[in-house]
């Protein structure tokens, strides 16, 4: 794989990333004050330092991070199709690092992607939790 195409590959988790990171803290804000509400914001500044470590992955390897991002899709305004539609992005995020860390021969960027997709599951986790908890 050429820098380029890693580049193009690390800018597009890097948009994962900051699509996640603006649904859950908008989800956050309008969430009744309550576990998941707290559990979702706390989510949400964990995908913001996953922006952090791919920008970094990117700049270093001579690229931008882009910042043009698709229309968001929150899940809905009621608690449970947030969850639900948070869940769909862990679940998302998870099968895409799983890809690229078979993909990737670039240790460095390998070592990142299995943090960030240790953490994806953990929040994938933490949200079916909540989502359970309402049925």
């Amino acid at each position: 794989m050429d820098n380029e195409e890693l580049i193009r590959i690390l800018n597009k988790d890097f948009l994962r990333e900051l699509e996640a990171t603006m649904i859950y803290v908008r989800n956050s804000f309008i969430m009744e004050p309550c576990d998941p509400s707290r559990v979702t914001e706390a989510i949400s500044i964990d995908e913001m330092r996953h922006m952090w470590w791919l920008a970094e992955l990117i700049i270093n390897r001579g690229g931008k991070p882009t910042m043009e991002h698709k229309e968001l899709d929150f899940g809905g305004d009621d608690l449970k199709s947030q969850l639900e539609r948070q869940i769909e992005l862990e679940t998302e995020g998870i099968e895409t690092y799983k890809e690229q860390i078979e993909a990737v021969d670039d240790e460095e960027v390998v070592g990142v992607l299995k943090h960030i997709l240790d953490e994806e599951k953990r929040h994938r986790k933490e949200f079916r939790m909540r989502l359970e908890k309402l049925d």
